[in-house]
């Protein structure tokens, strides 16, 4: 879907109804996801890590593509048992219920990821109670240091993972508890990484981490998770991750892994859904305060929270309507910076902030491109009860409706 197929849909809908939608290319997705697939070398496996997007037409055209899926709640194995029954699926999680683990195992999961010894026990005794076997990867939260990202997952106090300082124990107890089977590790130490280099050098950190812990520890590691963490430069869009350069980058660090790691598991989210999706709002209002000039959205980070928590400026076009119905003058902003803002009342509510533009008016619509993950799916969708947005899926079949 090009920015002007979007662009019509959004002017299709402009009327007496204020524009706002989400609108997703289910064609982009796949083609993007199987090129990502497609350049992994052997051993490497791809799941989808469903947080970031966890629409059901977005999990069903996925499932014939990636590995499987990586889910952090049983509400999560039950989207995607909803439309994969056979999908592989890895729970995760640093807070996983006794309930959430007897469920998953009840829907066929049966790789977990483990966060502390409490959560190894867990795991165990539902895997004794359902007569079952579970095999789980021991997730660490390294020392570090590591390459710089927008947001450190380890080497810092975090609540996830078992500290390298408690590894012994849990490795320990992992081998003792009943039911259970130690496959390997999970190490996710960054979030939206924009560089290949260093995604590669941290992988390569994670080889030399893991072998160490097998000459440790007497043990052979069968899968390595390596997380994801692979980003999108949301303010630069000509200057994203090179995943073409890392794949080469990768097929040779692979070499040097162990040949007994049958398996290197990768986790993405963000990378591989952010580019297929866009937001759409329209300016209810343009008003200057205190200098500083706004354009005042139906919608905001009650549908898409990502600029906010992120703290960053999400790149939009203006979509101009014609169309004006009141006989009021239509106030506009033109050649100045405009920021961004929501119909929630909190000044948080902001998407953009001191962006330059050439023109906004009221009734027009911004279009926020690369709104394909972390948007709808994690913010606060009742906070003051606005109406929800129309979410559109879109393939060459037609139009899918709000799941």
């Amino acid at each position: 879907m090009s920015g002007d197929t979007v662009t019509k849909l959004v002017l299709d809908r402009a009327g007496d109804e204020p524009v706002c939608l989400f609108a997703y290319d289910l064609d982009a997705l796949t083609e993007h996801v199987r090129r990502v697939v497609a350049s992994l070398p052997e051993r490497c496996r791809m799941f989808y890590a469903m947080k970031a997007n966890s629409a059901a037409p977005v999990l069903r055209a996925l499932a014939p593509v990636v590995a499987g899926f990586d889910a952090a709640s049983g509400g999560e194995v039950d989207k995607v048992r909803a439309v994969a029954p056979d999908a592989v699926i890895a729970l995760g999680g640093p807070a996983k219920s006794p309930q959430a683990i007897s469920g998953a195992l009840a829907q066929g999961v049966t790789r977990f990821h483990a966060e502390s010894e409490l959560d190894l026990a867990r795991i165990s005794e539902a895997a004794r109670r359902s007569g079952r076997t579970a095999e789980v990867l021991l997730r660490v939260n390294l020392e570090g240091p590591f390459p710089t990202a927008t947001l450190a997952m380890a080497g810092r106090p975090t609540q996830f993972g078992i500290s390298e300082a408690g590894l012994p124990a849990a490795v320990a107890l992992a081998r003792e508890l009943p039911a259970i089977r130690l496959t390997g590790f999970h190490l996710h130490s960054l979030s939206n990484n924009l560089s290949a280099q260093a995604h590669l050098d941290l992988l390569d950190l994670y080889r030399r981490k893991v072998t160490g812990w097998e000459h440790e520890f007497g043990l052979s590691c069968e899968v390595l998770n390596v997380g994801g963490g692979v980003g999108v430069n949301y303010a630069d869009l000509d200057a994203q991750f090179d995943w073409p350069g890392f794949a080469d980058g990768l097929a040779a660090l692979v070499e040097s892994f162990p040949a007994h790691w049958r398996e290197i598991a990768f986790e993405c989210g963000r990378y591989l859904t952010a580019f297929c999706g866009y937001y759409a709002a329209e300016v209810l209002d343009v008003k200057t305060n205190h200098g500083e000039h706004y354009a005042i959205l139906r919608g905001g980070t009650h549908h898409f929270r990502l600029p906010s928590s992120w703290q960053h400026n999400h790149p939009f076009t203006v979509v101009e309507v014609d169309g004006w119905p009141l006989p009021h003058a239509r106030p506009e902003h033109a050649g100045r910076p405009v920021t961004v803002t929501g119909e929630l009342c909190t000044p948080k509510d902001v998407l953009a902030r001191n962006v330059p533009v050439e023109r906004v008016r009221a009734g027009d619509v911004l279009l926020f491109s690369h709104a394909g993950a972390y948007g709808w799916d994690i913010s606060h969708h009742d906070f003051l009860s606005h109406p929800h947005p129309e979410r559109v899926f879109v393939s060459a079949g037609g139009e899918l409706a709000d799941p």
